[in-house]
């Protein structure tokens, strides 16, 4: 975040006036005197004082839905230097982390926030939060097998919760589905179908609870709508 757009934040002055106040010396970033108001300050981690006085911006919440892409992963960095999700959103003055993650080959709903304490509860398995998904299989699923998913199949780390599937189009070649799951275990979706002998070749998630993914383009971002953030705060 630029300094003077944190003053302005902070409730200082306007940016204008605060670039004036820059100008004449009387701003310091972490112990040094700043004069260029393009200077890029961390509001969670740099200590920024105005007239020798520490200014701190008051404690916003952002809460951020992704239509994450394929081919990046749903960190806030990588060792291996692929994209990550924050790539997306880099426009984004504040410190925000993704809550949970969607694989490297899957798509869809991400959410990403600096709300620590609502990051913990929906991903907290204990929350139940459904998280539904389009998926495409390599074969026919039969009903024996949806009714497997939706008794329960063992993974790694045990039996899985039961599952919500719904058939849209079958053939012996390919099943076009929807699941819904509320457990977050790596790779879940594509392990619980590779205990029946079948593979996932396209996942994309379309929902968590009651968010949709709507028509958010790849790769774009919106904003939650008050509405969207009271129903994620009521999550019991």
């Amino acid at each position: 975040m630029r300094i003077a757009k944190f003053m302005a934040a902070a409730g200082i002055a306007s940016r204008r006036k605060s670039e004036e106040i820059l100008q004449k010396g009387h701003v310091k970033v972490n112990g040094r005197t700043i004069y260029d108001p393009a200077t890029q300050v961390e509001p969670a981690a740099d200590v920024v004082e105005v007239y020798g006085r520490r200014v701190e911006i008051p404690d916003a919440k952002i809460y951020i839905m992704l239509n994450k892409p394929l081919g990046c992963v749903s960190t806030c960095s990588d060792d291996k230097g692929r994209k990550t999700v924050l790539d997306f959103v880099s426009d984004i003055d504040y410190r925000i982390y993704p809550i949970g993650r969607l694989d490297f080959t899957t798509e869809g709903l991400l959410l990403l926030t600096n709300d620590g304490e609502l990051a913990n509860k929906l991903t907290h398995p204990s929350h139940e939060v459904a998280k539904r998904y389009y998926c495409v299989v390599n074969s026919m699923v039969s009903p024996d097998d949806v009714e497997k998913l939706q008794k329960g199949v063992f993974i790694e780390g045990g039996k899985t919760a039961p599952a919500r599937i719904k058939i849209m189009r079958a053939s012996p070649e390919r099943t076009e589905l929807t699941i819904a799951i509320h457990e977050g275990r790596n790779r879940q979706v594509r392990r619980m179908f590779e205990t029946l002998g079948k593979e996932v070749v396209f996942l994309k998630r379309i929902s968590i609870g009651d968010l949709n993914l709507g028509n958010l383009k790849k790769g774009q971002y919106r904003m939650l709508e008050q509405s969207e953030i009271d129903y994620l705060l009521s999550i019991q």
